[in-house]
Order: C-alpha cells, then sequence, then structure tokens
C-alpha cells in the first residue's frame, strides 16, 4: 500500500459528531437508533465489545424485528456451529450477518473460539419496508471468502469494483481496515451515499482532528471523500457510507421499523416465537450454543 501524502488529497469533509459512548465494561454503546442512529441511518445502532473468552457465553437469547445485525471481530476470534452454515470461526475480517427481517430470537449462535480475548463491534441496520417483515436471512462468513481491496475488508457492499458476498440489501458499504503506523488511506464514498462514520478499535487516525481508540465519529453528510492518516501505531476501525435511509423510525426495545403499523406486526411476530421458544426450552437449561430461532 503506497502512503497518501496529505497534500496529495486535501480533506474536504469535517467532523460533525464525535462519541465514546455510553456504559461501562465489556459492551459500550456507541450509537443507538434513539441519537446518532438517527442522523446516520441505515446505520442505526453500534456497539463496541471488549473482554475474555466467556463474555460469548453470558449474552442472553433476545429478539429483534425489522434490522439486520453484522458482527465482525478485530482481535481474537468466535465459534460458530449452525445447521446452514456449518462449523468454523470468525477472526479479524470475517462477519456474521443476520436479517431479522419479520422477527428471531438469537444470542446464542456463537461462542467462545480458542483466543483468550476477544473484540469487536456489532452493527444494526434499518431495513425498508419490503425486507423489515420478511424472511430471515443469516451468514458466517471466514476471512478466507471475504473480499479485500488495499487495507480494507469489504464486509458489506461494493467498493473499488470488489463486492463483499454477504446478501446485504444495496446502497450501503461497511469496511474493516488497518492501517499500518504513519501511513494513509482514501476512502472515495460512491455519489450517493450521503452518510459516513468511522470507529477505530485500536490506533490512533488523524482527519485532520485526531481520532482515538473507541471513538466513534460522523462526518458532514455530502459525497466527498476523506482522507485518513494512521498515528504511530498500526490502526485498525471500521467505516461506513451508505445511501440516507428516507423513512422515519419507529422503535421498540428490540425492533425497528419504519412505520408503528410494521412495527406492531414485528413485535407481535417476535412475541410469538418468543412464546414458542419458552415452551421448546421448558425444563431445559439455558444452552451456551443455539442457532438463530425463528
Amino acid at each position: 500500500m503506497s502512503p497518501l501524502a496529505p497534500e496529495e488529497h486535501p480533506v474536504s469533509r469535517h467532523i460533525e459528531h464525535r462519541t465514546r459512548g455510553r456504559g461501562t465494561g465489556p459492551i459500550i454503546r456507541l450509537m443507538s437508533p434513539s441519537d446518532y442512529g438517527t442522523i446516520v441511518r441505515p446505520f442505526v445502532f453500534l456497539d463496541r465489545f471488549t473482554g475474555d473468552r466467556t463474555m460469548i457465553d453470558r449474552m442472553p437469547l433476545h429478539p429483534h424485528s425489522g434490522i439486520a445485525t453484522v458482527t465482525v471481530i478485530t482481535e481474537g476470534n468466535l465459534r460458530f456451529d449452525d445447521p446452514d452454515s456449518g462449523k468454523g470461526m470468525i477472526g479479524y475480517g470475517g462477519v456474521e450477518w443476520m436479517r431479522a427481517g419479520g422477527g428471531v430470537w438469537h444470542g446464542k449462535e456463537m461462542s467462545a473460539g480458542d483466543s483468550e480475548y476477544v473484540e469487536g463491534f456489532q452493527l444494526w441496520l434499518a431495513l425498508p419496508p419490503e425486507l423489515e417483515n420478511g424472511p430471515v436471512d443469516s451468514q458466517y462468513l471466514e476471512a478466507r471468502s471475504m473480499p479485500q481491496t488495499g487495507p480494507a475488508y469489504v464486509i458489506l457492499g461494493e467498493y473499488q469494483g470488489v463486492k463483499s458476498p454477504v446478501r446485504s440489501h444495496d446502497g450501503i458499504n461497511y469496511l474493516l481496515v488497518t492501517l499500518p503506523a504513519h501511513s494513509s488511506w482514501q476512502y472515495i464514498p460512491p455519489e450517493n451515499h450521503s452518510s459516513l462514520w468511522l470507529s477505530i478499535s485500536r490506533g490512533t487516525l488523524v482527519s485532520p482532528e485526531k481520532i482515538a481508540t473507541g471513538e466513534m465519529v460522523i462526518f458532514a453528510a455530502g459525497s466527498q471523500p476523506v482522507t485518513l492518516h494512521a498515528g504511530d501505531a498500526e490502526t485498525r476501525f471500521v467505516i461506513g457510507s451508505a445511501v440516507a435511509h428516507p423513512w422515519s423510525l419507529s422503535l421498540g426495545n428490540y425492533s425497528v421499523h419504519t412505520s408503528d403499523a410494521a412495527l406492531r406486526a414485528g413485535e407481535a411476530r417476535i412475541n410469538d416465537i418468543g412464546r414458542r421458544l419458552r415452551e421448546e426450552m421448558e425444563g431445559q437449561p439455558q444452552p451456551t450454543s443455539m442457532p438463530i430461532f425463528k
């Protein structure tokens, strides 16, 4: 990768919002549908998680409707065991994708891998009306199945002619990037992608303002590129851009929909699935691993 000198690509996009999130412990909520998610939707929720290998085993079963979730690992690995996808490890560059659509219960589909420590991001995407109460879809893709362009894994969408195998809907790019110390990289969003944000899991960036480990920043709306310069150490981060989600957000405890009517339908569905799940699990200990229940 050839470093870019700052003067070659002057930064034309300033940072409009920045946050270190809320919470303490292994999970930090950087964005939710009631705050920054209203600004960069369809990106509506972002958690950064860090912890030992037992963290995933403590994740409770919980429902979703109306959204897709995307989990990437920036350090360590997690194990998956799924009837449709087989068995394997999600480490750096791999992804778990789940479109909840009309409703799922999940939280036990991945378990501790062989690393003592794990960190990463979970992202929620708001779905358009034709998908928000539609069929459930999920994929587990190891790093070897994910394409790269330069320093970036293309997790969702298409960038520089490289297309992700994840079955996400159109108009969204999501990349996982590692920059060596003192190197530079430019992200050029597709022309109609007005939302742009990033969050760092390791290292620092300058753009030209400094962005630190653990921060999420949202750039001003527009279509201009952004040039990023790594600091004194290797820097890992996720960056997302998208066509603006034109629908309002109707929010439930675990659901995001485009209207109150769609929300009611989604919540009714996850309540029905929850009753069936409780009947099947009655008298059984809570499992440490369980495929997505739909």
